[in-house]
């Protein structure tokens, strides 16, 4: 008996009058009533309870009695006291009780379950049901009490009201154009914050004949752009908002209130549909330019780099002044994996206000994501974006969502596109408030994305704003959408467009006239028809994309040296400051001693210059860098201590749980240093990171997989953004990805981080592709990331046994003065005469160890061993000169992947191209490693050390 329905029912008959005394009393004094119900009563779970304390407190009772008449259970008045009202009749103040509690009842059901029954669908097919518990019947009420006046101490901003006027005011807040879900959050100042601001259907009059018109104006040209390019680009694919239009003034007023709220700089993701209407309307692209690349004039001159893109996958950025305050608007490219852009946007926005240093409030920069509904609920990144929304090292103060409800996802309708009830369900696993709102209804839709936008500053959380709408064409304009719902379409056929509707409501009730708004739109097709005409000589000049924060950054072509050396190389002195601070721990912290001995130990070979190991190597990259001027970021799984318990990036006192970052403890005012252990999401952190890079060339920005082969979760934004965002969208990044990859006998998912998926991707110096085998490289490359004039992703194939390995060490001088980056690595032992070597092994990474340690324990002599650090792009001279001593050798590629695997195929004509540029006998390498295979490597260790020892043998010719 502890839920509202079983509390409902008890309040209903004979026992209801008894039942709301005994619980008046309750709520004054437990002791008071019979212990059996006060135990009744303190079961009430939370919902049950709210129905009857949430508005009122705990004193409701008395209140009650007080206002229906004197309470009888007050003391008598004083000897001599004036005489006051006769006293109340108890059964009188029973029935008020009951009043009371039941009309809060009912109310509690309209803020729960009134979204049930708005008024959402503006084809009118989808026609709410009615649901009991918004019935007054169900709480005992009959047509009798319509009338009668109920106490609710201000509930609904009441005193007292009828149920009738309890009903109509419900309805209208409730169950009218907007339907909201709030009532999941289980903070109640922001229950209470939207409660009061939806409470009375304040959109109905809160606008003034200017606001009309501005809403208006904003249909116009959403409309009026639709219109015009279908008139003159006949089933040119474009998807259209036709239908959507409202989507245009809700996302102007976002703007126009997260402006006014501090907002300086807003980036915008979404999918297609209505693309180019925001790129027009809301970031301001020039109509003229639109135009051209619809006709293909200028889509592709020489003075602009990049094969380009899909006009509906492209993006802008402009400046706009609101009410005196200037705003950076920027629109993200993104390909057609719908929701991918959604975390590249949050770490973009995090990016941002991390260089503001707003890192409190986090309001100075806010995202706006555009949906659609079939992608919102069924695409998982949505999940892992809003799953980032609160978390530490991902948090951007919150995103406004607004999705563009066409009620369809292509062909397939709600019932088959989404479990619940709505497509925005997901977002309740944050407690994100939902604002459902009628397309049809321009200022209900207005009053909601400015309501969204005040919680979002207010409480920092992500806010959906669910424009329920239609698709007036078929999902894109040559598609026969009737094919497959004719009655849909046939209502839409009927549909006047929601411009038409809200021009003729402004006529009616005499805020803008007919032949006003006629004016306004004449006037926008005026100037559409002059930028057609202008678009006919429109040609870009040139390509912005290497300005702002990108300024002085130039572009890396094929035709350059792949094999430049950068400065990277640091001052000795600067090399051990920075390992002294990495061994450093405050007095009075309590580290963990095997930690401490690891300290110790770093701190003897920083002293000697020695022994330095891939975790120190990597340490020196983040501090020189810092004390460069640069903040370095990295994230992923795990990261402060590394999977493999090598990194410790963080300490932790052992007793307190407090924590110390070395690296933020080498000069004082240095920029920071950041290593977030992110959500179990490789496809948003991923991307979130990417996000990250676009926003800051300057930082050093990182992202590591726990095991190599996670980052198949993340293969979209690999694929769509890493890969090829600079060529299709002039976006560099300097995004590094550590892939921890070899093979340690470890299964399948552990050994290989699937070298050869990226390495299929490289083209035109894309990005870096490279597998080191010493720690001094790793250092080199990284700091060669923001050193280069240029932003490339760097892939790194990272060890696991390496990270301990006595042989994989670096001298301290590897990192000093008159150091560089290593492509391609020598032979480094003392082997036979290059004469007399018979053959040179080809590798690279962790299998150049084991092909050392047999040699030497082997005692071969005639076998050189060449690492290729570097893969792509392909250091074609570097291997040139390192091969070339070698007349009379045959060349072995030798890799621990199967043969369909790893480097070999990307390798193989690379290397023959090398071989035969230069005096020597060999022409084409030969492979050596395991044999092809569906699965990257056995599960079973004895069959894994077989293998490997197989391989290294016949490497080496034994």
């Amino acid at each position: 008996m502890a839920g509202v329905d079983v509390l409902a029912t008890a309040m209903t008959g004979a026992n209801a009058a008894y039942l709301a005394d005994l619980y008046a009393r309750w709520a004054e004094k437990p002791d008071s009533v019979d212990p059996t119900m006060a135990e009744l009563f303190g079961a009430l779970n939370d919902e049950a309870r709210s129905v009857l304390t949430d508005a009122t407190g705990a004193s409701w009772a008395p209140r009650i009695r007080g206002h229906f008449g004197p309470d009888p259970e007050a003391p008598a008045p004083a000897k001599g006291a004036k005489p006051g009202a006769a006293a109340a009749d108890p059964e009188a103040t029973r029935r008020a009780v009951l009043d009371s509690l039941r009309a809060l009842m009912l109310i509690r059901s309209y803020r729960v379950r009134g979204h049930l029954e708005a008024q959402l669908d503006p084809l009118g097919l989808s026609k709410p049901k009615p649901h009991p518990e918004l019935d007054p019947k169900t709480y005992g009420f009959t047509d009798a009490d319509l009338d009668r006046p109920i106490f609710l101490d201000m509930v609904l901003g009441k005193e007292t009201a009828t149920l009738r006027e309890i009903i109509a005011i419900c309805r209208a807040s409730y169950c009218g154009s907007i339907g909201v879900e709030f009532m999941h959050i289980q903070d109640p100042d922001q229950k209470s914050w939207i409660q009061r601001r939806i409470e009375g259907a304040p959109w109905v009059t809160a606008f003034d004949a200017t606001a009309k018109k501005k809403v208006l104006q904003d249909l116009t040209e959403a409309e009026g752009f639709e219109a015009f390019c279908a008139r003159k680009y006949v089933s040119t694919k474009r998807f259209g908002l036709e239908g959507g239009e409202s989507t245009i003034p809700a996302i102007q007023a976002v703007i126009e209130t997260g402006a006014k709220g501090g907002v300086n700089e807003i980036a915008i993701g979404m999918a297609h549909r209505g693309r180019l209407n925001v790129l027009v309307n809301v970031v301001k692209k020039p109509f003229m330019q639109v135009f051209s690349e619809f006709k293909g004039v200028g889509a592709n001159p020489d003075d602009v780099q990049g094969s380009g893109d899909v006009k509906y996958h492209l993006g802008t950025s402009t400046d706009i002044e609101i009410a005196g305050h200037t705003v950076h608007l920027s629109l993200q490219p993104n390909p057609s994996h719908l929701e991918a852009v959604n975390p590249v946007v949050a770490g973009k926005v995090r990016a941002r206000q991390d260089m503001a240093g707003d890192t409190k409030g986090r309001h100075s920069v806010m995202g706006i994501l555009l949906h659609g509904d079939a992608a919102f609920a069924g695409q998982g990144v949505v999940y892992e974006t809003l799953a980032m929304s609160q978390l530490i090292g991902y948090r951007t103060g919150g995103t406004i969502h607004i999705v563009t409800n066409n009620q369809i996802g292509f062909t397939t309708v709600p019932v088959h596109a989404y479990s619940g009830l709505y497509c925005t369900d997901v977002a309740k696993s944050v407690q994100a408030p939902i604002l459902h709102v009628n397309g049809d209804d321009p200022e209900a839709v207005v009053f909601c994305a400015r309501l969204a936008t005040e919680f979002r500053m207010q409480f920092s959380c992500d806010v959906v704003l669910d424009i329920v709408c239609y698709r007036r064409h078929g999902h894109n304009e040559g598609d026969e959408p009737a094919f497959t719902q004719p009655i849909m379409y046939n209502r839409i056929k009927e549909m006047r467009t929601t411009r038409t509707l809200y021009a003729e409501r402004l006529a009616k009730e005499g805020s803008v006239p007919a032949e006003e708004s006629q004016g306004v739109l004449d006037a926008f097709n005026a100037r559409l028809e002059d930028a057609y005409q202008a678009a006919q000589s429109f040609k870009p000049n040139k390509a912005d994309w290497l300005e702002g924060h990108w300024s002085g950054l130039k572009p890396a072509t094929a035709g350059q040296d792949v094999e430049q050396l950068h400065e990277t190389a640091v001052k000795l002195d600067t090399l051990r400051e920075v390992g002294a601070a990495l061994c450093r721990v405050p007095e009075g912290f309590n580290a963990n001693p095997k930690i401490v001995r690891q300290l110790e130990a770093k701190k003897q070979a920083i002293e000697t210059g020695e022994g330095i190991d891939w975790a120190t190597g990597e340490a020196l990259a983040f501090g020189t860098l810092l004390l460069e001027g640069h903040r370095v970021r990295l994230s992923g799984e795990d990261v402060q201590r590394g999977t493999f318990s090598h990194r410790h990036a963080y300490l932790i006192d052992q007793q307190t749980q407090a924590e110390y970052v070395p690296l933020n403890n080498i000069r004082e005012g240095q920029p920071k240093f950041e290593a977030f252990n992110s959500l179990l999401a490789e496809f948003g952190v991923l991307g979130f990171d990417y996000g990250y890079s676009l926003a800051d060339p300057h930082t050093l920005v990182l992202w590591e997989g726990q095991f190599g082969d996670f980052a198949n979760g993340a293969q979209v934004i690999i694929d769509q953004f890493i890969a090829s965002a600079e060529t299709k969208w002039l976006r560099m990044s300097g995004l590094v990805m550590l892939l921890p990859h070899g093979y340690e006998g470890q299964g399948p998912e552990h050994s290989s981080a699937r070298l050869e998926r990226y390495l299929q991707l490289c083209a035109e110096r894309n990005m870096r592709v490279c597998n080191f085998t010493t720690p001094a490289n790793y250092f080199h490359a990284l700091r060669r990331q923001l050193k280069a004039n240029y932003r490339k992703p760097l892939v790194l194939m990272t060890p696991k046994s390496l990270l301990r390995h006595k042989l994989a060490i670096s001298s301290l001088a590897e990192f000093g003065p008159g150091s560089a980056f290593h492509y391609v690595i020598p032979e480094i032992d003392a082997i036979a005469p290059e004469e007399k070597v018979n053959r040179v092994v080809l590798c690279t990474g962790k299998v150049y160890y084991d092909l050392l340690q047999e040699r030497r324990d082997k005692g071969v002599t005639d076998v050189a061993i060449v690492r290729v650090e570097q893969m792509h792009p392909f250091p074609a001279q570097a291997l040139a000169k390192a091969l070339a001593p070698y007349k009379n050798a045959e060349v072995v590629w030798c890799q621990e992947e199967p043969e369909n695997m790893g480097a070999w195929t990307f390798m193989d004509r690379r290397i023959e191209k090398v071989l035969t540029s230069i005096d020597i006998k060999a022409k084409r390498p030969v492979f050596v490693g395991r044999e092809d295979a569906a699965s990257p490597a056995t599960g079973l260790a004895r069959i894994h050390q077989q293998q490997q020892e197989a391989l290294v043998r016949a490497a080496l010719g034994l």
